[in-house]
């Protein structure tokens, strides 16, 4: 009677029960706008709403209005959570008249509001939505695949709202009544609602579409398509219009639609897709056959309709809006072509998706929306029979309308059979999709008025490209919902009871604690109720349904279970009156979230229950995934039911007996007697006594019996006791238990006849390969043991001696106790199945990594897919690493391993292969590397290495250590982890993140400081700085040179003669004389600061003032410019201010976080602010903020016609677009440029300074792109004349200059191959315009302007070459940059006769020297006497050099023009050396220059001085400071230093404005970004570089004659991140590394290797080949630039961070800097044993690691009376130096378990073998061949473990089994 429990009704207990309310509701009340909503009257809307919050229209279908009363309805969801990994809460989402609240929250944490929104009219309907938004390949993206936006969608009568989490909101008005939206995996679907009496109209016309999907809210609204096949194949595509299909269903995987046919009162499924493009074509061609009248008719009824639409009314208040269609008005009646569709210049159509919507949601909302975007369409209709005059008959010829687009397409997969008897309003009003317990999945269907819940079975066909349906199941049932975590669902029955069913298999009642169960004897003896039935309304559908005949009743669900006779016949309407006078009964089921689920009861409460699991702890689950695996599906589900049964019976077990009703509920099933079997029956079952088992019957002998005895010996007290020291020492023999005769009976034989009989075999050896797995994870030693003895029994009953004797070799104490067999017979052994997976010698995993090792060949390892996941880890493993198979790890792993699975399997197992492909993304070198590189990506973590036992784990182990030495860069972080490198999975994880806010920012508060100290360089980054720059305080000095905030000191002296008032004016203007200086420090700190800082979004950005005061010692009286006492040049401080602005706006870094509002709010009150103002706009646009700011603002700054904005605004725009020809911002530059604009234009009155910047700003956008138009143009511009009137007059070379700077941008480095412009000739009229001659005839369209020449300025018809050369010499400069072209640059070299000296202003060799040294780039080299080659011969021989003292005389050379063109020759030579060499600190180019700088500074103190002219001399030598600085930028050289502060002291004399600017920007470049940026020599940084550093300085503060001064920040766009930062990755804080840089051999120097002290700026990055992190301080790590620098650039970027690991028993440089304090020297120094040295203490100081620390601290630690441990505590000790000095840690715990396990051995209580074995392991890998191959190929490698250590342990374990066997 081994069944007995089987045939008992069994419940299933729910977990704890809880009372439900709708957070939503509660909140409502308290919302503010709660004060219109009468929530009193507040009702369930379980009519209209169904499950899913989907308004299936529950029940009779009659339309019930929305407006009776304040109807409420809630979703409940999953918690979703940002990343996507797994959250426990529920969300719900509750809708009650205008409000909808976003909740979240679960059991164990109150729920909160994530959200509430209101809105203007009632809310239909709510729900969530995921929309995704194709990328386009913009900058900055590199997944270009979809992001998606997770959306809530809010529908109201006539729109729907989508909120986005991000924030953004949406807007979508509706050109229809929607009855319903469905959440598709596309974006969204909508029906529109037709009215039930929509007839055919009298003319036959095509009926309009009833469903319409929306990808996007910026999309337009499209119908959808359905592909139907014909009768003979042939499928038609065709709009989706047929009023009588309802959708009652939509899920998103698989994306499958249902709808219900009213008509036909039949249910079909449709696969829900994309549409193809062919298909696109075919609906479009199908509309356009224009004979057929219903064509007519459609696009009459759809004129008609935009007629009225655009009369205004809105489309929901006009009476007559009752067509629509699916056309809509013709965009232009002239063009028929239906099928291309042009691109719409609609407002919609240009607000792409990727735009913020915030722009274009005003003007959408309401009926603007169809005037404005002409393909949206209205398809809405009530009927057209109650208004027969109405307009869809007026006319009935319209113009050719072009149709809409559809995008997604359903395809026809099922309609269920057409049933005999079938009710018309049979619609579904629940439908769910289910899997059941061995992965089959169905269909569900609710049809309420028939009680029955239909299942339809479906799969995937095999090219996973349908579905495929199967057979219906009904089911008996009112109500039901899917469990989803447990693959169930759950079945609310006639007559009340809850039922879980698994697919259509009954798995038994739900019991509820706390709730009545429905009896039937109750039912039976209860008299009729008297009551009326009408007024007896179940809430949710009215009960004279069931009035009918009772038919249902009778048909019997197909679920094989045995059932009450009594209850097939009782009627489920008598049950349902019962229970309802009863008082409380469940009436339906909503809500399943996970495994929980709302039951709404008749007392309208609703509880929510949880259904338990199928199983806890993790052993039984591995036992149950492993024999439903191996089973047949129907044994596997009937299997399972038992389980669950057993498992969940109200009073079920608790977490620990778990096992142990497993194992009884397993042999039960097997047709064991568990109640006669020993063991079983001892196990444990703590007190409660499931109703599964059987209770024992008592005995009536009170006195005790045999087996009682037996009982007592069998128990595990008397085995400890049998095995306890004490035991031995008494010499106490053990006890033989008697077994009695009669449990040999053949009692003890199995029943044949039960469910798992004949797969017996099968489920042992199944349960063989999960133990053989458990014991590859060391944390499942508990488990082991049980399984064990599970194992025994089943070995012994099927008489496997090999599995005995193996089970028996590896726990010898479990075994020998256990020894009672049953006996299975002869005649039934038959009918078992011996599957052919079956080996007879049992498959061992150690076994077979031992052979493997030993290198003998080994039978492929069995595995489980899914269940012994590990033994398939550790054979590939070890195959890869030690047989060095490097196939193996790829796809097909056949010969290592073989799969088992049932029969029937084989289609699911193929695809879990794809998973472990191995990406070959990664540069591997290795097998190590390999290993490694393979495991992350199957998802091994360094959690499961720990679990490994250590001997399997080691061959891995050795692999990491391998790996950790030498790691690539660029691999991904997970295998970082892995190989326990935290510096690179560190910097791995940051490269992902988005730019954000640095780690070494400073982070001080902004109001720290007080306001007056603020000087704007309180951001710079400290830390660093004091790094780079450890020994001085330049960076203080620099500060102090930089700042313009305080008030400078006005020291003069009063001499005895000279007046009080006289003295005032003399102090004033010595303070004007400063001020020049005080104006020109902005540049220069702008340099310093550069992206140093992140904003704060909540306040504007702290721009110092600009002091322009002084202060007079001794008393510190303040002097002031604007006393009236001397005269002050007019609007003096313009440009300072505007220079001020700008230096503060560059202190933003482009990682910050800043948008438009933020620009806007900065915006001064004041209009004394507006120059720094515009100062920070284009300093925005400099580092590539200004791209944010929204058009409308730019437009109306530029409308207000401030210049100097206008210039920071185009300057700004043009440079954050670089390079991108963006026609928009090419637009707005046009317009400031008469040229760029057409002849007839109106001429505007554009300030010439704007113009200038204009014209720069086009060079900025078409940098690089030779665009053909905008060359020709500027070529002109270059020599552009005077007009008539006064226009061009004045500053004319200003723009000459820019003209010629943006044509060599546009045609930069393009040299000789400009593609198209032959024709115009662009070299040689520039040599024109630089050496001039006759003025060409001007083609082209502005030639009338030119017709007259100017009354002020008589030029004649040559060029006037003063004006034009300096842009046209640049221009050549550009265009031919790097070209090395001789010829040309032969027309650039310096006159050599004396004749044409005269000719050339001495200025403008110098920028022909300059431009002539960039042409032939590869010439220059950094010597003076190099520099000397530049200078003719002529004047070499003939002018006075440098240093000379006297004047030679002579009389027919100009020594004058001689003098001054020698030293601007050498000045532009200098400055190319500058060009060529920037931000390299090349040593021989400063050496050079400083030479010249100093030669320059004598000639300046020189009698000769005069005949050179101090101004010229000035220049020059600015120029060779502003050199020096650019080759030593960013360095803060010293020397340089020096020569910019005695330059900074000099303010008297000869020093203008212009020469204190070129000083402090040779400062700031040298100091530029505080050390973190360099300048590039790419070709546009020599392009921006030039516009910067123009040698002609200003003369004075609004000096814009010869250049724009604006244009001195563009050196922003040369600047680049160079400086490289490491930062320990375990204290987060910068520290010095030594770094060790090879530079690319080049035609210069061989491949070189330097090595330099990080933190450093880096050289160039395309000049090196690779940089290495060295040791021996930190872990090595290699940056390989061969591959690519987008690594190395994206962690410069990154403020330079370079994570590094100090290795173990090192200290960083800062705190050791010789290297004398590590672990490894004290060992040294003192030469007794190593251990004793080692103090455990001393640890702290060469690790962090806490588990490292506390051993040290638990373990190595003497105590007083130690005694013989003392030599345990030395071992300790030992081994821990050991693992720390080695830097194998991990190490430890091997070592440690090696050790005990000898011990153990030693004393003889060893109870199981695995320790040896894992010891086995290690010496085997350790004389394996390919460790041995390794060791040998790299002999200095440091050991993996101790050499003296492992010999020690084999010897003493030998010695130990030796003494064993004598």
């Amino acid at each position: 009677m081994s069944n007995n429990y089987e045939e008992r009704v069994t419940m299933i207990a729910a977990g704890d029960l809880q009372e439900f309310v709708p957070f939503g509701r509660d909140h409502c009340k308290h919302h503010p706008n709660a004060l219109n909503l009468q929530l009193r009257q507040l009702q369930p809307a379980s009519e209209l709403w169904s499950s899913d919050g989907a308004a299936g229209l529950v029940g009779s279908l009659q339309e019930v209005t929305i407006h009776e009363k304040q109807k409420e309805s809630w979703l409940l969801r999953r918690g979703v959570s940002d990343v996507g990994e797994e959250v426990e809460y529920d969300e719900e989402l509750y809708v009650a008249g205008n409000m909808v609240i976003w909740s979240k929250g679960s059991k164990s944490q109150a729920s909160a509001v994530y959200k509430a929104f209101t809105v203007d009219s009632p809310v239909l309907q709510a729900l969530w939505c995921d929309f995704t938004v194709p990328q386009e390949k913009s900058e900055k993206v590199n997944n270009s695949g979809e992001v998606v936006e997770k959306c809530i969608c809010i529908l109201q009568s006539s729109c729907i709202n989508v909120h986005s989490i991000e924030g953004k909101d949406y807007i979508a008005s509706l050109p229809f009544q929607v009855a319903n939206v469905w959440p598709t995996k596309y974006g969204l679907l909508f029906e529109r609602s037709s009215t039930s009496h929509e007839v055919p109209l009298s003319p036959p016309r095509e009926p309009l579409p009833t469903m319409f999907s929306m990808l996007h809210p910026l999309d337009e609204i499209t119908p959808l398509v359905c592909k139907s096949g014909g009768v003979f194949g042939s499928a038609r595509v065709q709009y989706v219009a047929d009023y009588t299909l309802r959708i009652v269903f939509l899920n998103e995987e698989p994306s499958i639609v249902m709808t219900y046919d009213t008509v036909q009162s039949l249910h079909a499924v449709w696969a829900l897709r994309r549409v193809k493009p062919e298909e696109q074509n075919a609906v479009l061609k199908f509309s356009e056959q224009v004979g057929t009248p219903q064509h007519v008719a459609t696009s009459s009824s759809l004129t008609a309709h935009l007629r009225s639409l655009s009369k205004g009314d809105s489309p929901m208040a006009s009476p007559f809006q009752n067509y629509s269609s699916l056309h809509s008005q013709s965009r232009s009646v002239s063009s028929p072509s239906v099928h291309s569709r042009s691109p719409s210049i609609s407002n919609m159509a240009a607000l792409s998706r990727s735009h913020s919507p915030a722009l274009g949601v005003q003007s959408f909302s309401g009926v603007q929306r169809f005037n404005f975007s002409s393909n949206t369409q209205s398809p809405r209709r009530h009927s057209v029979s109650h208004s027969p005059n109405s307009a869809a008959s007026d006319s009935f010829l319209a113009p050719e309308t072009e149709p809409i687009v559809p995008e997604l397409c359903i395809d026809h997969l099922w309609t269920e059979t057409i049933m005999t008897m079938r009710e018309k309003n049979s619609q579904a009003s629940k439908v769910f999709i289910t899997t059941d317990l061995c992965g089959q999945k169905f269909l569900c269907f609710l049809v309420e008025s028939q009680l029955q819940l239909r299942c339809v079975k479906f799969q995937e066909s095999n090219d996973k490209s349908q579905l495929i349906f199967g057979s219906v199941t009904n089911i008996q049932a009112k109500d039901a919902a899917p469990v989803e975590s447990i693959d169930t669902l759950l079945v609310l029955e006639g007559n009340g009871n809850l039922v879980l069913y698994t697919g259509v298999v009954r798995v038994g009642k739900i019991f509820i604690p706390g709730l009545p169960v429905p009896s039937l004897t109750m039912s039976n003896q209860m008299p009729r109720p008297s009551t009326p039935l009408d007024s007896l309304n179940t809430p949710s559908k009215p009960l004279n349904k069931h009035l009918g005949p009772l038919e249902e009743g009778v048909l019997l669900s197909p679920v094989p279970e045995l059932r009450d006779s009594s209850k097939l016949h009782d009627s489920s309407y008598m049950e349902d009156c019962t229970f309802q006078q009863l008082g409380t009964f469940i009436h339906s089921v909503r809500d399943p979230v996970h495994n929980r689920v709302t039951l709404e009861l008749s007392t309208s409460s609703m509880v929510r229950i949880t259904i338990p699991e199928i199983a806890t702890s993790e052993l039984v689950k591995r036992c149950l995934q492993g024999i439903k695996s191996i089973l047949p599906r129907e044994i596997a589900v009937q299997m399972l039911v038992k389980w669950y049964n057993a498992y969940n019976a109200p009073g079920g077990p608790s977490y620990h007996s778990e096992w142990s009703l497993f194992v009884t509920c397993l042999m039960n099933m097997m047709g064991y007697n568990t109640d006669r079997l020993a063991w079983t029956r001892n196990l444990d079952f703590e007190g409660s006594l499931s109703p599964v088992i059987a209770p024992k019957k008592a005995r009536p002998s009170e006195t005790g019996s045999d087996e009682d005895w037996e009982y007592l010996l069998n128990s595990d007290y008397h085995r400890n006791l049998e095995s306890h020291p004490l035991a031995r020492a008494l010499r106490l023999d053990p006890l033989e238990t008697s077994f009695p005769k009669d449990d040999f009976s053949p009692s003890l034989s199995l029943d044949s006849s039960t469910l798992l009989f004949t797969h017996i075999p099968a489920i042992f050896f199944v349960l063989h390969l999960i133990y053989e797995e458990l014991k590859l994870n060391s944390l499942m030693g508990e488990g082991i043991r049980s399984l064990v003895v599970l194992l025994v029994q089943l070995a012994r009953d099927l008489k496997l001696e090999a599995y005995i004797d193996y089970y028996y070799r590896e726990y010898p104490a479990l075994v020998k106790i256990s020894r009672q067999t049953c006996i299975i017979d002869q005649a039934q052994t038959g009918f078992m199945h011996h599957p052919s997976f079956f080996s007879a010698e049992p498959p061992s995993i150690f076994q077979w990594l031992s052979s493997c090792l030993k290198g003998e060949g080994a039978l492929p390892y069995p595995y489980l897919p899914g269940i012994c996941e590990r033994s398939k880890l550790v054979v590939l493993s070890v195959a890869l690493y030690i047989l060095g198979d490097e196939s193996a790890v790829s796809n097909e792993a056949s010969h290592y391993l073989c799969r088992i699975t049932s029969g029937q399997r084989k289609q699911q197992t193929e695809q879990d292969d794809n998973r472990y492909s191995f990406r070959h993304s990664t540069s591997v070198s290795n097998l190590a590397e390999k290993l490694v590189i393979w495991m992350t990506s199957v998802g091994f973590t360094l959690r499961d290495l720990e679990s490994l036992p250590f001997g399997v784990a080691l061959p891995i182990r050795d692999a990491v250590y391998h790996c950790r030495e030498q790691p690539a860069s660029d691999w991904p972080e997970a295998v970082c982890l892995l190989i326990g490198r935290q510096d690179l999975s560190k910097q791995a994880c940051e490269g992902n993140l988005a730019k954000g806010k640095s780690v070494l920012s400073s982070d001080v508060p902004s109001g720290a400081e007080a306001e007056e100290d603020d000087d704007g360089m309180n951001d710079m980054n400290q830390e660093v700085m004091s790094l780079i720059w450890s020994e001085d305080l330049r960076v203080q000095e620099v500060r102090r040179l930089l700042q313009s905030a305080h008030p400078v000191r006005v020291s003069v002296v009063q001499m005895p003669e000279v007046s009080d008032h006289e003295y005032i004016e003399e102090k004033e203007n010595r303070l004007l004389q400063l001020c020049q200086r005080t104006m020109a420090l902005p540049l220069g700190r702008g340099m310093f600061t550069l992206f140093s800082y992140h904003p704060v979004p909540t306040e504007p950005l702290p721009i110092p003032k600009l002091n322009l005061t002084g202060r007079a010692p001794p008393r510190n009286t303040t002097v002031d410019l604007n006393s009236g006492n001397i005269d002050v040049p007019p609007n003096m401080a313009c440009w300072a201010s505007f220079h001020n602005g700008v230096a503060a706006g560059l202190k933003i870094a482009p990682a910050s976080q800043i948008d438009s509002a933020w620009i806007v709010y900065n915006k001064p009150k004041n209009a004394e602010l507006a120059n720094e103002y515009a100062g920070f706009l284009m300093a925005l646009g400099l580092n590539g903020h200004l791209t944010k700011l929204a058009t409308l603002n730019i437009h109306d700054y530029l409308t207000k016609g401030h210049e100097m904005t206008s210039i920071g605004l185009l300057l700004g725009v043009s440079a954050a677009k670089l390079g991108t020809m963006d026609m928009a911002i090419t637009r707005l530059l046009s317009i400031h440029i008469p040229a760029l604009l057409p002849p007839t234009s109106t001429e505007l009155d554009v300030p010439h300074n704007v113009q200038v910047a204009a014209v720069i700003g086009i060079g900025l956008v078409y940098q690089g792109t030779a665009h053909r138009h905008t060359a020709e143009v500027l070529l002109a511009e270059i020599g552009r004349p005077p007009g008539p009137e006064m226009e061009y007059c004045t500053d004319r070379e200003s723009y000459s200059l820019a003209a010629g700077l943006a044509l060599g941008m546009v045609c930069l480095g393009h040299g000789s191959n400009l593609i198209g412009m032959s024709d115009l000739n662009v070299p040689e009229q520039l040599y024109q315009y630089m050496v001039g001659g006759h003025k060409r005839f001007q083609a082209g369209m502005h030639r009338e302007k030119h017709k007259s020449p100017s009354y002020q300025i008589k030029e004649g018809d040559t060029i006037n070459v003063d004006v034009t050369c300096p842009g046209a010499t640049l221009a050549l400069a550009m265009i031919y940059l790097k070209t090395n072209n001789r010829s040309i640059a032969d027309w650039l070299r310096a006159p050599d006769t004396m004749y044409l000296l005269d000719f050339v202003k001495p200025e403008f060799l110098l920028l022909r020297t300059l431009a002539r040294c960039l042409i032939l780039w590869d010439d220059i080299l950094p010597n003076s006497k190099w520099v000397d080659s530049n200078v003719p011969q002529i004047i070499r021989e003939n002018s006075i050099s440098l240093h000379a003292t006297e004047l030679p005389s002579s009389e027919d050379l100009n020594l004058e023009t001689l003098a001054q063109a020698h030293v601007y020759i050498i000045a532009g030579a200098c400055l190319s050396l500058g060009f060529r060499f920037a931000g390299s600190e090349n040593l021989a180019a400063f050496n050079c220059l400083f030479k010249f700088a100093k030669d320059f500074m004598k000639c300046l103190s020189a009698p000769t001085a005069s005949i050179t002219g101090h101004y010229n001399l000035e220049t020059c030598l600015s120029v060779v400071l502003l050199s020096l600085a650019m080759v030593m930028a960013g360095s803060g050289n010293l020397k340089v230093l020096q020569l910019c502060r005695f330059m900074h002291k000099k303010t008297g004399g000869e020093m203008n404005y212009g020469f204190h600017l070129a000083h402090h920007m040779a400062l700031g470049l040298l100091f530029l970004g505080g050390g973190r940026y360099s300048l590039s020599t790419s070709d546009s940084s020599i392009a921006a570089l030039l516009c910067a550093l123009y040698p002609h300085f200003p003369v004075h503060s609004s000096d814009n004659r010869y250049h724009l001064q604006a244009l001195r920040h563009l050196y922003v766009l040369a600047a680049e991140p160079r400086l490289l930062v490491p930062v320990d990755v375990d204290t987060n804080t910068p520290c010095y590394t030594l770094l060790e840089v090879t530079y690319k051999g080049t035609q210069w120097y061989e491949e070189t290797t330097e090595e330099l002290m990080a933190p450093t700026l880096l050289p160039e990055l395309h000049l090196l080949k690779q940089i290495r992190v060295k040791g021996p301080r930190y872990w090595e790590l290699l940056i390989d630039l061969s591959k690519g620098t987008h690594q190395l650039k994206s962690i410069l970027s990154k403020d330079g961070i370079l994570y590094v690991k100090l290795r173990a028993g090192q200290l960083s440089y800062k705190e050791d800097p010789m290297g004398w304090r590590s672990l490894l020297a004290q060992a040294v120094t003192h030469r007794n044993s190593e251990t004793r040295t080692f103090k455990p203490e001393t640890i702290s100081a060469f690790t962090s690691d806490p588990a490292l620390l506390s051993f040290a601290d638990s373990f190595c630690k003497p105590a007083v009376n130690m005694g013989q441990k003392q030599e345990i505590l030395d071992l300790f000790s030992s081994i821990l130096y050991e693992c720390v000095t080695r830097e194998n840690p991990e190490m430890l715990p091997a070592y440690i378990a090696i050790d005990q396990a000898v011990r153990i051995l030693e004393r003889k209580e060893m109870s199981e073998t695995f320790e040896l074995w894992q010891i086995k392991l290690v010496l085997e890998f350790f004389s394996s061949r390919s460790h041995q191959e390794r060791v040998r190929r790299n002999p200095n490698r440091g050991l993996f473990m101790n050499s003296e250590f492992l010999p020690v342990m084999k010897c003493t374990i030998d010695n130990t089994l030796d003494q064993w066997l004598q």
